[in-house]
C-alpha cells in the first residue's frame, strides 16, 4: 500500500475511534435522558445513529481498501495489442511498399497506393474487428446480419442485387476488448455487368475481413466452393454458415452438414461449420393466427464469440499483414508494367536501328555480331530502366553471348525463313532479297531485347533454364501469325519503302527510329 494511503488510514482510524468513543458517550447520556420520558423515541434515535455510523465506516473502508483493488484490476486489464512479430513484419512491408511506390510514375496510381498504405498503418493500432458476411444473394446474408444485430438493418427477402455496396453495423459481444463491425456485402454469382461489378466489390471486402462468414442455404455448389477456396488459400479465416435450416427436416439438415464438413475438411474446421435459421418461416397456429418464430442464431453467435476471443488479435494481425503484402504485390506489378512499357520502347527503337545498320552494310548472311555495338547499347539502356548499372563492356559481352545463343539454336536461320516467307507474300519479288537482311536483323534484335527484359526483370537472372530457355520462349512468342503480320507491315513502312526510295535516288538508306503508336 502507498505511504500516503497508509497515513490516511492511520489518521482516519484514529479519528474514527475518537468519534466512536465520543458518540458512545454522547449517545449514552442522550439515551438515558430521553429514556425516562420517551423510551420508544430513544430507541429509534439510537438505531438511526448506529445506521449512520455503519454507513460512515463502510464508505471509509470502501475508499481505502476496495476502490484501490478495483483500480488495479482495471489497470491490469490487457489492452488490445497485436502480436509483436506479425506487427513488425507488417511495418517492414509498409516501409518497403513506400520505397516501391516512390518509383511509380503514374501520379494517380502512386497516390492511391500511398493512401492505402496509410490506412493499413492506421489499422495497426485500431481497436476493431471486421466481420464480413459473404455469399450468394439468395442465401440470406442480410437476414443473418439482422439476426446478429438484433434489429432490421436491411431489406430481407428482397430481390437479388439489392445490396450494391457493403453496409456496416456495430455488434456487441461480451468479454471482447475490440469493437466488432459486421459488413453485409453484395451477392456473388449474379447475372449481368452490374452483378459482376457487385461481386468484385464483395470479393474485395471479403479479402479485407478479419473474419469471414460464408453464407449458404443448401449444399455447397462448385461456383461457391471456388471463391471460398481462394479466400482460404490467402489465409482468410472463415466460418461457413448453413442458413434456412428451418426449411429442412432434421435428417436432411444433418446430411447437408455432413457433406459440407466432408467437402471442406481441408479448408474449414468442422467446428467452424454451423447451422442457423436467421429468419424462420412463419407458422400457422391451430387458432388460425400466424406466429413468427425467433431467429435461431445462437450457434453462430457462440462460435463467433469463441473464435474472436481466442484468436481476435491474431486475426487482426494476420489481416494487416496480408493487406500489406497484397499492397506490395500490387506496387511491384505497377512498377513492372511501367518498366516493361519503357523497355519495350527501347527494344522497338533499337530493332529498327539494327535493321538500318544491316541494310546499309549488307552481308552475305545475317550475323548479329555485326550489330553487337547497337545491341550492347540496347542492353545498357534496358538495364538502366530496371535500375541496373551496366557499362558498355558488360553490355557488349551480354549481346555477344545472346547472339551466339541465337545462332546455336538455329533461331537465326528460322528467323530468316520466317521473314523471307512473309515478305514474299507482301513485297514485290525484286525487293525481297534487299529487304530480308534488314528486316531479319530487326526481328532478331527484338527477340534479343525481349530476352534481356526478362533477364533484368528477374534481377539479372536467366532462371533455371538459362539463357537458352528464355530465348526459345521469346522466339515462340514472336512467331505467332498475328504478330508477324503486324511486324511485316511495319517493316515495309520502315525498311522496304525507304530502301526502294533511296535505291532509286542513289542515296544510302536511313531508317527513322521512332516509337510505334
Amino acid at each position: 500500500m502507498p505511504s500516503s494511503r497508509l497515513i490516511i488510514l492511520i489518521v482516519g482510524l484514529t479519528l474514527l475511534l475518537g468519534l466512536m468513543l465520543w458518540l458512545i458517550d454522547s449517545l449514552s447520556r442522550l439515551y438515558y435522558t430521553i429514556a425516562f420520558t420517551a423510551p420508544l423515541l430513544a430507541n429509534l434515535l439510537l438505531l438511526l445513529l448506529i445506521v449512520l455510523l455503519g454507513v460512515l465506516v463502510a464508505a471509509f473502508v470502501y475508499y481505502l481498501l476496495v476502490l484501490p483493488q478495483l483500480q488495479k484490476r482495471q489497470a491490469r486489464r490487457p489492452q488490445p495489442k497485436l502480436p509483436t512479430a506479425k506487427a513488425d513484419v507488417a511495418e517492414k512491408n509498409l516501409r518497403a511498399v513506400r520505397q516501391q511506390v516512390a518509383q511509380i510514375q503514374d501520379e494517380v496510381a502512386r497516390q492511391a497506393l500511398i493512401n492505402r498504405s496509410r490506412t493499413i498503418e492506421q489499422n495497426l493500432s485500431r481497436r476493431e474487428l471486421r466481420v464480413v458476411v459473404f455469399g450468394t444473394g439468395s442465401a440470406g446474408k442480410t437476414s443473418i446480419v439482422n439476426a446478429l444485430i438484433g434489429r432490421v438493418v436491411g431489406q430481407v427477402g428482397a430481390p437479388m442485387g439489392t445490396t450494391d455496396v457493403g453496409a456496416t453495423y456495430h455488434l456487441k459481444l461480451k468479454k471482447l476488448n475490440r469493437e466488432i463491425w459486421v459488413t453485409d456485402t453484395p451477392g456473388i454469382l449474379e447475372a449481368g455487368v452490374a452483378g459482376t461489378e457487385r461481386e468484385q466489390r464483395a470479393r474485395q471486402l471479403a479479402t479485407e475481413a478479419d473474419l469471414l462468414l460464408f453464407i449458404l442455404d443448401n449444399d455447397l455448389r462448385q461456383s461457391e466452393y471456388e471463391p471460398l477456396r481462394r479466400l482460404a488459400e490467402i489465409g482468410k479465416r472463415s466460418l461457413v454458415v448453413l442458413n434456412k435450416t428451418d426449411l429442412y427436416p432434421d435428417p436432411d439438415r444433418e446430411t447437408i452438414l455432413a457433406r459440407l464438413r466432408d467437402r471442406l475438411r481441408d479448408l474449414v474446421a468442422a467446428a467452424d461449420i454451423v447451422a442457423v435459421a436467421a429468419q424462420p418461416q412463419t407458422v400457422r397456429l391451430e387458432s388460425g393466427d400466424w406466429l413468427q418464430p425467433e431467429p435461431e442464431i445462437m450457434p453462430l453467435l457462440k462460435r463467433m464469440a469463441a473464435v474472436l476471443r481466442a484468436e481476435g488479435e491474431d486475426l487482426v494481425a494476420d489481416n494487416i499483414l496480408l493487406q500489406s503484402q497484397r499492397l506490395g504485390d500490387e506496387a511491384r506489378t505497377l512498377i513492372d508494367t511501367e518498366r516493361r512499357r519503357e523497355a519495350d520502347k527501347i527494344v522497338e527503337r533499337f530493332q529498327w536501328i539494327g535493321a538500318g545498320v544491316i541494310a546499309v552494310t549488307p552481308l552475305p548472311v545475317i550475323d548479329l555480331l555485326a550489330t553487337a555495338a547497337v545491341n550492347a547499347q540496347m542492353v545498357v539502356e534496358i538495364g538502366q530502366v530496371y535500375g541496373c548499372d551496366i557499362n558498355a563492356d558488360r553490355g557488349k559481352e551480354l549481346a555477344l553471348s545472346l547472339a551466339k545463343t541465337l545462332a546455336s539454336l538455329g533461331i537465326v536461320k528460322g528467323a530468316i525463313d520466317l521473314i523471307s516467307t512473309a515478305l514474299r507474300l507482301n513485297v514485290a519479288t525484286f525487293l525481297v532479297g534487299k529487304a530480308i537482311q534488314g528486316v531479319s536483323a530487326a526481328y532478331l534484335t527484338r527477340i534479343a531485347g525481349k530476352s534481356f527484359i526478362e533477364y533484368f526483370r528477374h534481377d539479372q537472372n536467366w532462371g533455371d533454364g538459362g539463357m537458352t530457355e528464355v530465348v526459345q520462349r521469346q522466339f515462340q512468342l514472336n512467331r505467332r501469325d498475328e504478330f508477324v503480320k503486324a511486324f511485316i507491315q511495319e517493316a515495309i513502312a520502315r525498311v522496304v519503302r525507304p530502301l526502294t526510295e533511296n535505291a532509286t535516288a542513289g542515296e544510302p538508306l536511313e531508317v527513322e527510329p521512332k516509337d510505334r503508336r
